[in-house]
């Protein structure tokens, strides 16, 4: 790598041939060294208030207060003022939870199966890709939770010892869920944190309040820095990323056993399970990807978020949506192969139903728009990719409607046949979802080190021990600075 890039520039150094799959984009670029991307990442957290950052936490919270609202008036007035009816009594509750879901499962495969691949692209964007993961899980219990009407009781989930005798029902895929959505939010947030300890112990040595000192000082549980201390952080951090790995497939897999394991025509496949992984794979990546595009510019992470990172999670987005295009005409196949006229009967509902203008949305921004992704131009330019980025998410959220509301509204007896309608609590509850997650995502941003320090700079060549050249930066700073980071 050259350290003759200037600051300001963002192009590969004139040095490697992009088009030589070996000589590819560098992962930091400005000439950073160790100190440089200590004091980035860590001005962060312990400097000044960006002048925006209050504003865009004041939008997001009042995005959280419509959700308050929106859940203290289905408590007390029941899960009636959704705009569910006797046919079709899954609507935009269960499509926002698997939409959540989804969005989560980026996070886990960058850290996880990525770093278990040595995949070293994936440095500068892990961190915020786990916490949204977190995130977005959170926002996900919220339907199950809230769908159960009585809202008090669902702790009847949870297999507790309770004196009525009264137990979950272990045949239910709803239950699945609880067990497969809970275990996946823990070993997420463990991962996490177990990464984030280094970095706590960097903001607790350079803290420069009584206040800051104690709190970066209990988050970091005491870490000096030793070579005994860093043997356990990654024996710990490979453990959980093994851990992680099966999680991210089978997760997804049994959010989608709540309507393959059913015998309702339109949920009734075996292709459920891999098609929701890879959808939410597609979704997650999506939404990595729009809030990396606004968190490099207003951070000013353009240096260490490079376009190297939003490519290659460009690429992945245009291989996933293929396959979520293929899961989409194989649908069709297997409908006309099984010979089953309830199974085609459903499909082509779907197609040309009353719901035909949903699933002509759904497949536009899902199969058309990634495609897009095959030209290199597009694929690197900031304005298409954010675009494309959130005509996926819409898209994919139109997918879990289809799925759920076509297969409902329409069943053996037409005379129940019926069209759902999204109530005004429909709306604002899930429009509130988003302002939980970006409440706890700006909070994240401002406190917490955006980037993995540590692990950036083991991409930088003064970290190769065998590493011909001098190992020193473009600054002049030494390879040994920073010896917490």
């Amino acid at each position: 790598m050259s350290t003759s890039v200037p600051i300001s520039n963002e192009k590969p150094v004139a040095a490697v041939n992009t088009d030589d799959p070996v000589g590819r984009h560098p992962l930091v670029l400005g000439g950073l060294g160790f100190k440089s991307i200590t004091d980035r990442v860590a001005g962060i957290s312990l400097g000044k208030t960006p002048k925006t950052w209050p504003f865009a936490l004041a939008l997001a919270v009042s995005l959280l207060m419509v959700l308050g609202g929106s859940l203290g008036w289905l408590v007390s007035q029941g899960v009636g003022v959704w705009g569910m009816n006797s046919t079709i009594g899954w609507a935009w509750d269960i499509t926002g939870f698997v939409f959540w879901i989804g969005i989560g499962h980026a996070g886990t495969l960058i850290s996880a199966i990525l770093y278990l691949f040595r995949q070293k692209w994936r440095t500068s964007i892990n961190r915020a890709a786990e916490a949204m993961t977190i995130f977005a899980v959170l926002a996900a219990l919220i339907y199950p939770a809230f769908h159960v009407g009585r809202v008090w009781f669902a702790y009847w989930m949870l297999p507790i010892p309770n004196q009525m005798g009264m137990w979950p029902q272990m045949k239910s895929p709803l239950l699945w869920d609880v067990f497969a959505v809970s275990t996946y939010a823990t070993v997420s947030a463990l991962f996490w944190f177990v990464g984030l300890v280094p970095d706590f112990a960097t903001l607790r040595d350079r803290a420069d309040t009584k206040t800051k000192q104690i709190v970066y000082g209990i988050l970091s549980l005491g870490w000096r820095g030793s070579h005994r201390a860093w043997l356990h952080y990654e024996r710990a951090y490979q453990i959980f990323a093994g851990l992680s790995t099966p999680l991210v497939l089978s997760v997804h897999t049994i959010v989608s056993f709540d309507f393959a394991v059913s015998i309702l025509p339109g949920w009734h496949t075996t292709i459920f399970p891999p098609y929701f992984v890879a959808g939410a794979i597609f979704s997650g990546f999506a939404m990595v990807v729009t809030l990396m595009v606004v968190a490099r510019t207003a951070l000013g992470l353009k240096h260490l978020i490079t376009m190297r990172h939003l490519e290659n999670m460009n690429k992945i987005i245009l291989a996933t949506g293929t396959m979520v295009g293929y899961a989409y005409g194989i649908e069709f196949f297997m409908a006309w192969y099984s010979g089953n006229p309830y199974e085609s009967f459903a499909l082509m509902n779907r197609v040309f139903g009353p719901y035909a203008w949903a699933y002509w949305t759904m497949v536009s921004c899902n199969v058309l728009f990634p495609q897009l992704f095959w030209f290199k131009k597009i694929r690197t330019s900031i304005p298409a990719m954010f675009a494309i980025s959130i005509v996926v998410n819409v898209g994919m959220w139109f997918e879990r409607f289809v799925i759920i509301v076509t297969s409902l509204h329409r069943d053996y007896i037409p005379s129940s046949w019926s069209y759902y309608r999204p109530s005004l609590v429909d709306m604002s509850t899930f429009v509130g979802t988003f302002g939980l997650f970006l409440t706890l995502f700006l909070l994240f941003c401002r406190f917490v080190p955006v980037i993995a320090i540590g692990e950036v700079k083991g991409v930088l060549p003064a970290a190769d021990p065998h590493n011909p050249h001098d190992a020193h930066d473009a600054h002049g700073e030494k390879a040994g600075v920073e010896h917490h980071g």
